[in-house]
C-alpha cells in the first residue's frame, strides 16, 4: 500500500486515510495491464512533472512507419525457414533425399550404358535377320546401323533437365 501512495498510483485523502472505492479506481487507472499500451493520464499533484526534454506520445497517435519488416513478420520468416530446414532435414535423415551430383552422374552412366547397348545391337542381330529375310547380312547391318545411328542423333538432342 505504502508503494502504491509512494509511486502516485493511489492518493490517500487529507487526513491519510484510503477510501477503498477511489484507490481500486485509481489503481485500475494508474496501473499498467499486461500486453496493453499504458495509457496516457495528466500527473497528479504528488508527481513530478515531465521535463521539457522528455516527449509523452500521445495514445492515439499511430506508431510511425519503421519503413522495414515488422518483428511479428521476421519472427514468422524465420520460424517458416525453420519448418523448411526441419521438414528437409527429416527427408534426408530418412534417406528421400539423393545428391544431386550423384544423380546426374547415375544419369549420364545409363544413358551411356543404353547408347552403347544400342550401337553393339545392329552387329549382333543382323546375320540372324539376314537368314530369316533372305537377304545379304552385310547390307542388313549397314542399314541397321545407320538407322540406330540417326535415331540415336536425335534422342541425343533432347537435353534433360535436372534442376
Amino acid at each position: 500500500m505504502k508503494k502504491a501512495i509512494d509511486t502516485g498510483r493511489i492518493t490517500p485523502l487529507p487526513d491519510g486515510t484510503i477510501d477503498a472505492e477511489t484507490a481500486d479506481a485509481q489503481w485500475a487507472r494508474n496501473t499498467l495491464q499486461p500486453r496493453r499500451a499504458p495509457e496516457h493520464k495528466p500527473p497528479t499533484p504528488q508527481r513530478a512533472q515531465a521535463k521539457p526534454e522528455q516527449v509523452i506520445p500521445d495514445p492515439g497517435t499511430p506508431p510511425l512507419p519503421t519503413g522495414g519488416t515488422s518483428l511479428l513478420q521476421a519472427r514468422t520468416v524465420n520460424e517458416v525457414l525453420k519448418a523448411q530446414l526441419n521438414k528437409v532435414e527429416l527427408a534426408q535423415r530418412k534417406g528421400e533425399l539423393v545428391d544431386r551430383a550423384q544423380a546426374v552422374s547415375h544419369v549420364f552412366k545409363l544413358a551411356r550404358t543404353e547408347r552403347d547397348a544400342w550401337l553393339n545391337w545392329p552387329a549382333r542381330i543382323s546375320a540372324q535377320m539376314a537368314a530369316r529375310l533372305n537377304v545379304d547380312a552385310h547390307a542388313l547391318h549397314v542399314a541397321l546401323d545407320a538407322a540406330v545411328r540417326e535415331h540415336l542423333q536425335e534422342l541425343g538432342e533432347l537435353r534433360p533437365r535436372v534442376d
